[in-house]
């Protein structure tokens, strides 16, 4: 286990007194968005020092349990009891800790398209949607779905999901790239197996403080008829709005990027979410080239097809789910399909920290 130099337990305990002051200002509430990024830092730092607090407790009886087997008594099976406790908090503690990344403490959009394969593709990009769903559910975010379409058979052609939680991309990070899956298709009458991919882009969703400035000239608004939420404007009138930005990047590259949003009742505010997420997948695009110059980005845009994976789900001939960055592997394919993704999580943080 490493623990040297990473609690920093007295600058969290006068962080927190320093927020709290702030929060009790009588204009604090004058602006939401702001109030809520610093509650949003308080709740973090508060949850970081009651780990400390938890660990320190159990040290603490580790000792005591020692001094009782000194004197005589049979209490070894409390001390490994204790020891276990001690070894899973500070796990956890290092885990909060690796959570330090610019934006890792802001909300995500998790953006999903199955690669080329028809049904196939489309069928499995529809069961990381539901994974994901899952995972949001168990960390208690908020997911709400912005764009969903349906496949031509089974299975959806696209979705995006905005994800609304402490740290919500700094635990989503570690989805981004290409997951490929192998299984025997249901969908193939004579049970072959087959071999599917899906893009899985997690942006982090900004907010005033950052600035991205994008040429009007240079986005094209698309308007469509909604299928979600909103009652039965949304099927009346073209609410959807779909944003598109083409025009070139820092390093000089060109980029063509989309963003749309369904959810909401009005065009207007339709538009203002699909702007907002807009400017962060341009951001996070921008950020991918920073980080690539300084030797943090491993790969940045990845194909759908072969060799360019980060994950792969086998079903079929075996059961196995493998991280190709971090050599995490487990056969538990329900639990990872139904949301349980905390080990890959901690295991890619990890490995980053390194």
């Amino acid at each position: 286990m490493r623990s040297g130099g990473i609690f920093d337990y007295d600058k969290k305990v006068e962080r927190i007194k320093e927020l709290e002051f702030q929060a009790a200002a009588p204009e604090f509430w004058n602006d939401p968005d702001a109030a809520q990024v610093l509650m949003k830092e308080l709740n973090f730092e508060k949850e970081w020092v009651k780990s400390w607090e938890d660990l320190d407790e159990h040290r603490q009886n580790i000792l005591l349990f020692r001094e009782i087997i000194n004197e005589g008594d049979d209490v070894q099976e409390d001390l490994n009891k204790e020891a276990e406790l001690l070894k899973s908090s500070l796990e956890d503690l290092e885990f909060k800790n690796m959570l330090s990344g610019e934006d890792d403490h802001r909300d995500a959009v998790i953006t999903i398209n199955p690669g080329a394969g028809g049904t196939e593709s489309q069928d499995w990009a529809q069961m990381l949607y539901r994974m994901y769903v899952r995972y949001c559910e168990q960390k208690g975010f908020e997911a709400s779905t912005l764009e969903y379409q349906h496949g031509d058979v089974a299975g959806i052609k696209s979705a995006t999901i905005e994800v609304k939680g402490n740290f919500a991309y700094g635990n989503l990070k570690a989805e981004n790239g290409v997951h490929r899956l192998v299984r025997i298709s249901p969908f193939d009458s004579n049970a072959r197996r087959h071999t599917s991919f899906c893009s899985v882009f997690i942006t982090p969703v900004i907010d005033d403080s950052i600035e991205v400035d994008l040429n009007a000239d240079d986005i094209e608004m698309q308007r469509f008829h909604a299928g979600g939420k909103g009652g039965q404007n949304v099927n009346k009138v073209e609410t959807g709005v779909r944003l598109i930005w083409t025009g070139q990047l820092s390093d000089g590259t060109s980029e063509r990027v989309v963003a749309e949003c369904q959810q909401e009742r009005s065009q207007l505010q339709n538009r203002e979410k699909a702007m907002v997420l807009l400017k962060s997948r341009v951001y996070e695009l921008e950020k991918r080239i920073r980080d690539a110059a300084k030797d943090k980005l491993h790969g940045t845009k990845l194909a759908n097809e072969w060799g360019s994976q980060i994950r792969s789900y086998v079903f079929h001939p075996y059961n196995m789910i493998k991280d190709h960055r971090t050599n995490y592997e487990t056969s538990n394919v329900d639990a990872i399909m139904d949301g349980e993704l905390d080990e890959f999580v901690k295991a890619y943080l990890l490995s980053e920290a390194e």
